[in-house]
């Protein structure tokens, strides 16, 4: 029987709730396809910041090394300044492990859920490729006269060819495997960042035109790009972007198709450790109150058991997924759901 190794970092606020029904679901899943998953608890977040005052011990980042994935809850506490758990857990874990993709699908399961007036599941059913280790958020910058009226703050955007690239080939290979429209959205601004969206584009053509000539490249401006998400959703299959404006539009896909209680996001590592996450937030104010909606971290869970090779496994949780949320749930939203955080897990694991 296959095993796998998994850390678990149930986080903050309301994360151990969720990342508690995704395991009971990924355990019924297992179960009924025939392999084994080992679960190894990390103690990460604020309430360990409070006490310890350190966010990741470099010894813990070693050891997730090791593992072939990470099931995140959330990170992120009302008496934690912002910015530190965030920068201290979150990006060092994508960088240091280089998660250098951070896969986002942005999958409608029922048209109640939409906020777009006449769109269905067949309108809505993309997936964005964001690179995951560069851009903006590498922390390049500083600032001159600190305080003082003169104060500049410089924030500089890193684009390398070898970062650049990667990311592409990624995409390339996720439009080719999905086989719908068989297309390749680049979003970015040429007009404006002319140096590192040159970059881009260059590589966009170089590596689409030499290694992948089934896969249509196009292109849209990051603000046409959330204009067509609200617009016209059905015209994207693949869209692959930088770190910022990943980060951007990803937030408004999520939006499209139903909120952040159906939202799961990957930060990839195709060959290391990887890291699989709702990409909503720790919502202290539902904590401990079982009210919040598991499903994001169940569908986490489903993304990293077809990261590890399970396939089977991860479509049939997805199936049990979209029916659960087709003739369960009232809302997907906190406390509206129409039954407890408990009881929607309990659904989708009997789904299966």
């Amino acid at each position: 029987m296959k095993s796998y190794e998994i850390a678990v970092i149930g986080g903050d606020g309301t994360g151990p709730e969720v990342v508690r029904e995704a395991i009971k679901v990924l355990d019924a899943a297992s179960k009924k396809f025939g392999f084994k998953l080992n679960y190894t608890d990390y103690d990460l977040g604020g309430d360990r910041y409070l006490r310890t005052n350190e966010a990741l011990p470099d010894s813990v980042v070693e050891e997730l090394r090791k593992f072939p994935a990470i099931l995140l809850g959330a990170i992120g506490h009302p008496d934690v300044k912002p910015g530190i758990l965030e920068k201290g857990i979150l990006l060092r874990l994508r960088f240091e492990l280089e998660q250098y993709i951070n896969l986002r699908p942005v999958k409608l399961y029922d048209e109640r859920f939409c906020p777009l007036k006449d769109k269905k599941p067949e309108h809505v059913d993309f997936v964005v490729v964001r690179e995951n280790n560069e851009g903006l958020y590498t922390g390049s910058g500083g600032f001159v006269f600190k305080g003082t009226p003169n104060e500049i703050a410089i924030q500089e955007s890193v684009n390398t060819r070898r970062g650049v690239e990667r990311c592409l080939r990624f995409a390339f290979e996720v439009a080719k495997k999905r086989n719908k429209d068989n297309k390749l959205t680049l979003c970015g601004k040429t007009n404006v960042l002319t140096y590192a969206f040159d970059l881009w584009e260059r590589a966009f053509h170089e590596v689409g035109k030499k290694d992948y000539p089934t896969i249509q490249r196009d292109y849209a401006h990051v603000d046409a790009t959330t204009m067509w998400f609200v617009k016209n959703p059905e015209w994207f299959d693949v869209i692959v972007t930088d770190n910022m404006f990943g980060d951007i539009i990803t937030d408004l896909g999520a939006m499209v198709q139903g909120g952040m209680g159906i939202a799961a996001g990957g930060n990839i590592n195709p060959e290391g450790a990887s890291m699989f996450e709702p990409i909503g937030g720790s919502a202290p104010k539902y904590t401990g109150q079982g009210v919040i909606n598991p499903l994001a971290a169940i569908c986490a869970g489903q993304m990293m058991l077809d990261f590890l090779g399970e396939t089977e496994a991860a479509q049939s949780i997805e199936k049990s997924v979209i029916q659960v949320t087709r003739e369960k749930v009232k809302s997907l939203a906190a406390g509206k759901l129409g039954y407890s955080t408990s009881e929607v897990g309990d659904f989708v694991a009997a789904g299966l």
